[in-house]
Parts: C-alpha cells; structure tokens; sequence
C-alpha cells in the first residue's frame, strides 16, 4: 500500500500500521465472544446502541455491534448474525436517519441500508464511477429526505432515503474527508490526502437545490472532520501535514462562508458536539498521550483540558460522541489497532460509568437508538 493512502486516515491505525510493518507481518487477536450479558448496564430514554468497528484495511473485517439497555445483552457480531455475511472491509461511517441505520464502507465501496431496529439489511447501495472505479466513500450526512456521501474520488453523492437510488453526483475538491450540513448547505471538506504532501486546503460549500459548488472556502491543510453547533458555525479539524502532528480547531460562519477563527493550541483529532458543549480529543503517536477536552461553542473558549475526571486512562482514542437522551460522554479506544477495542461511557463530569470490551476491532462510529 502506497504511504498516501496512509494519511488520509483509511483508519488512523494505518499510518501505526504502516510505520511498524504490521500490515504484512501482525497477528490479530482472537475475536471475542459474539455475545453476552452485561447486567446493570442502563441508560435513561434509550433503546439500545450501534457500534462500528472498522477492522483493518484491506482485510475485509469490519463489524457492527449492537447492545441492548432493555435485555442488557451486547451482540459483537449483530450484522453477520442478523444477515448471514459481512459488512465489507472499512466501515467508516454509522449514521441514522428516519427508520434506517446507514453504514458507510470506504475500500468495499457501498453504502449499507439497514433497519434501524432489528440490523436487517434493506439494501446495498453500490458507489462506483462509470468506469467501475471505486468511489470509496467516507461520511455520510442527511438533509430533507436526501443523504449525502463524499467520497475520496472527490465526489459527493445524493441518495433519496424513500427510494434508496442514487440521483446525482457532483464533483468536489480532492478526496473529501468530511460532510456536514449548516443553514441548509452541505459542506464537504477537501483533504487531499491521498496525495500526501500535496495535501487540499479547501472546503466546498454546495447548495442542495442546484446541487451545484457554490463556493470553496479556504480551510487550512488537510481538512477533515466537522461538527456544528446551534448558531450555525462549523468547527473543522485541522490536521496539517500530518508528520509534525500539528492539528488545529477552526471556525467556519456559516451566514459567511469563511473562517472567522482558528484554534492552534486546540490540538484536535476528532470531535462532537451536544448543546453546543464540543468534546474534542488528540492521541498523539509520537508521545502516546490522549487529549480529551471540552470547549463552549457559544463563548468560543476551552472549558476544561481534561475530560476524564478520575483514573481511567485510554490507550489510543479513536471515536468520541454523546447519548443525546441522557449527555453521557462515549469514548470508543482502539487499543494498538489489533486487538479488539473497547467503548467507554462517562458522565458528564468526566466519571467511568462501565466499559463494553473488546466490541470490534477499531470502533470508530455510535449511534444510539430511542
């Protein structure tokens, strides 16, 4: 695998991978148990929990999970069990909207449709240019019955969620790493890094309407993902040229259509945000470090440099989001990439509350179920 493919994060285990020579020669740890009971575990308001693991590329080892808070059982393998195959290799994305659960697989190049409930498989939507090249999709977002996927081709594709046909395609800057959508635009952000050092530094601003670009905002290097808060302001992560590991946080008005701030000393990775509270992480493989902090979107200013209030440590955190119904913070750690991570659920004031272990290998995306 060429080291370009590394840095546009086919997983972050990728550059890890690639750098120890682990891809040709490591021995993956034994899958865990599919299933079990896990007594005690509930959560206010909410049905149950998808988690996606993306496995390794080019092993075609992703996997869904699935826990229950009302049988209190987690399912590790829910979607080989519920649909008698695999996901596909790279699942990069999990999203839900209406009645369906929505898997994107970035080196299968698919977009799985299933029931949001039961994990069934209601389609399998093939993403492929006209020549049959793989598309390789990365995220997905939702807009008035419509989905939107961007895809490392440098595409941006618009599926009907009634009818699940894709019907249009337009094309974007180089190899988007992020979707979102603010003041009923889509904006898709341009990493170029499938070209590794010639990263993009753009971001396209595309009406849905017209379903045409009509702007490229200039983001900074190697743009990727982005999360928006209640007023319309999109934070983007930053990564840069990715060998000095010099992430930051921006702020994009929406009403503008151009940064209006940059974060340096926000060291962001990956983020989400819940009521306008961003919880932002960093692992650093240089130093093995974990930033996980906590930032006011309406005040613009760094809340807390330390989530975690107690002694939980994390080896490498790879996913963060929040249970909407009830504000508690998960934490998905994907360990050294090999072995089968675990996700982790903490209070509000930064407290354990349990652990799932061992629920995939990589797990990067929740989605959590009313």
């Amino acid at each position: 695998m060429p080291a370009a493919v590394a840095v546009a994060r086919l997983g972050i285990c990728c550059l890890f991978l690639l750098a120890s020579g682990l891809f040709t020669s490591c021995e993956l740890e034994d899958q865990p148990e599919a299933s079990g009971d896990l007594p005690g575990l509930t959560e206010a308001g909410c049905q149950g929990l998808w988690i996606l693991s993306e496995g390794l590329m080019n092993l075609n080892n992703s996997s869904l999970a699935y826990y229950s808070f009302e049988q209190k059982t987690l399912e590790k393998t829910k979607f080989r069990a519920s649909n008698k195959r695999g996901l596909g290799d790279t699942g990069n994305d999990l999203k839900a909207y209406g009645s369906k659960l929505y898997v994107v697989v970035t080196v299968s190049s698919q977009l799985e449709v299933l029931d949001l409930h039961s994990g069934l498989s209601i389609k399998r939507i093939p993403l492929f240019d006209e020549n049959q090249r793989a598309r390789q999709p990365r995220y997905i977002d939702f807009l008035d019955g419509k989905a939107y996927v961007c895809s490392f081709d440098g595409s941006l594709a618009r599926i009907d969620t009634a009818s699940l046909e894709v019907e249009a395609y337009v094309d974007c800057g180089r190899n988007p790493d992020g979707i979102c959508i603010a003041n009923n635009k889509i904006y898709v952000a341009n990493s170029g890094g499938l070209d590794n050092p010639n990263f993009d530094n753009s971001i396209s601003v595309v009406d849905p309407l017209s379903f045409k670009e009509i702007k490229r905002i200039e983001s900074g290097l190697n743009p990727y993902r982005m999360q928006v808060d209640s007023q319309g302001d999109i934070y983007v992560v930053i990564r840069g040229n990715l060998s000095d590991q010099s992430f930051s946080l921006s702020r994009i008005d929406s009403r503008l259509d151009s940064v209006v701030q940059v974060f340096p000393d926000i060291p962001a990775w990956n983020l989400t945000i819940h009521k306008d509270t961003a919880y932002i992480y960093n692992y650093s493989e240089q130093s093995g470090q974990n930033w996980i902090m906590v930032f006011d979107c309406l005040n613009e200013e760094l809340v807390s440099d330390q989530f975690i209030q107690d002694e939980t440590l994390l080896s490498k955190s790879y996913a963060i989001d929040v249970n909407p119904y009830t504000g508690d913070v998960y934490i998905c750690d994907a360990h050294d990439y090999t072995l089968w991570g675990d996700c982790l659920c903490f209070s509000k004031d930064g407290k354990l509350k349990f652990r799932f272990k061992s629920v995939g290998l990589n797990p990067n995306s929740l989605v959590f179920v009313k």
